[in-house]
């Protein structure tokens, strides 16, 4: 699907395959969702720019690369979206924060905001909207409409899980937002879970269910 990368690395493959399994512990799916938040980092700032600039090493004297511009903004949606945070702060740890809270009505699906706080300068920075799960898609188009709103105009999603349906609808509503995702599993079932999927991410990852 355009817009969309698969992170078919086999250490994101294979760190999926054990948060999927019913019986892994709290502690040990807090630490692969930290993980794989790193390594699906590393596929979303792959093509990140680079200026050259002077430095000295201890021998010599040479021209090399760094970042340019200003740093990244990672912007979870909460809650789950934290769990996949600490894993992309380990590999860049001067990124602003953004925080999204919302949650969906479990009557109608839709999703109601709750909490927003971000940089003043989103309109100069890459954001990263941060969710482990795209199911029906309003969360993470309402995330984006609101991040939208506040400035932002250089948005890309990070994501474990999506469904067919709630990626298509996600794209409809935001074409210029590229996702990044670990698996397109095969449908939502009736109540708006990814199927197989792996459960609720949230309550996997703080044990309230």
């Amino acid at each position: 699907m355009k817009g969309v990368t698969i992170v078919d690395h086999p250490l994101v493959q294979h760190k999926l395959t054990l948060m999927r399994t019913k019986d892994t512990s709290i502690k040990s799916f807090r630490q692969l969702l930290k993980e794989i938040g790193g390594l699906i980092c590393y596929e979303v700032t792959r093509d990140l720019p680079l200026e050259t600039v002077e430095i000295e090493t201890p021998l010599v004297a040479m021209s090399a690369p760094q970042l340019a511009g200003k740093k990244l903004v990672f912007a979870p949606i909460l809650r789950s979206g934290m769990g996949m945070l600490d894993g992309m702060l380990d590999l860049v740890p001067a990124a602003r924060v953004a925080h999204i809270g919302l949650y969906r009505d479990p009557a109608t699906l839709e999703c109601v905001e709750y909490y927003f706080k971000a940089p003043v300068d989103l309109a100069e920075r890459m954001v990263v909207v941060i969710d482990p799960m795209l199911a029906t898609g309003n969360t993470a188009i309402a995330a984006v409409d609101r991040l939208k709103e506040a400035g932002a105009r250089n948005i890309r999603m990070a994501c474990l899980l999506c469904s067919p349906e709630g990626l298509s609808k996600f794209l409809g509503h935001h074409p210029g937002v590229r996702v990044w995702t670990a698996a397109v599993d095969e449908r939502l079932n009736d109540h708006g879970y990814i199927l197989p999927g792996l459960g609720d991410a949230g309550d996997r990852m703080y044990g309230t269910r």
